[in-house]
């Protein structure tokens, strides 16, 4: 079975962990990344790594020097990514990113998210985008891929400085950016 059906086939049974039936295109994965750091010793973070398409760009985008902790709750998909991804730049925790608090302890300098916020309670989703707002470094991005427009809004009460990109595929997706500034 090739390694596309395999994955459809892995969204669509945790479609309400993942949010999705396939991997994010390749356009998403590109866009997504757009303001993350090239600078040396960064923490970027990202919740969600499914299969791994989004940690391999951020990996190929950000410094030798930096870290990337991936949050993930489906523990198949980290066993997939320790098994398929080999850089000593990449900490994968098996823990949804409502806890990211717990394993970071220094400010972050951007997150990159693909997360099914759709799934989850307006609380959960607020204490989300909310906590990793208040770790964030000034001027730094919070990245998120959306496949409808119903969320905007959740990033839109923290974050004053925002836009959304529209990428035309076999489905719409969306990529909010958002800024923390000073």
């Amino acid at each position: 079975m090739n390694k596309k059906l395999k994955t459809s086939l892995a969204f669509a049974k945790n479609i309400l962990v993942t949010g999705a039936i396939t991997e994010t295109s390749r356009k998403v994965e590109i866009e997504i990344c757009k303001h993350l750091p090239r600078e040396e010793n960064k923490l970027i973070v990202e919740f969600g790594i499914g299969h791994g398409n989004i940690t391999r760009e951020i990996l190929n985008t950000i410094s030798l020097s930096s870290k990337l902790y991936a949050f993930e709750v489906n523990k198949k998909f980290c066993d997939y990514e320790r098994k398929n991804i080999s850089d000593e730049r990449l900490v994968i925790i098996n823990d949804g990113a409502e806890n990211h608090q717990k394993y970071l302890n220094q400010e972050i300098d951007g997150v990159v998210s693909s997360i099914p916020f759709s799934f989850f309670s307006k609380e959960k989703s607020q204490k989300i985008v909310q906590d990793a707002y208040n770790l964030m470094r000034q001027n730094t991005h919070f990245s998120q891929v959306l496949l409808t427009k119903f969320n905007f809004k959740k990033f839109q009460e923290v974050f004053t400085k925002h836009y959304v990109v529209s990428l035309k595929g076999r489905v719409t997706e969306y990529v909010i950016h958002c800024e923390k500034t000073s």
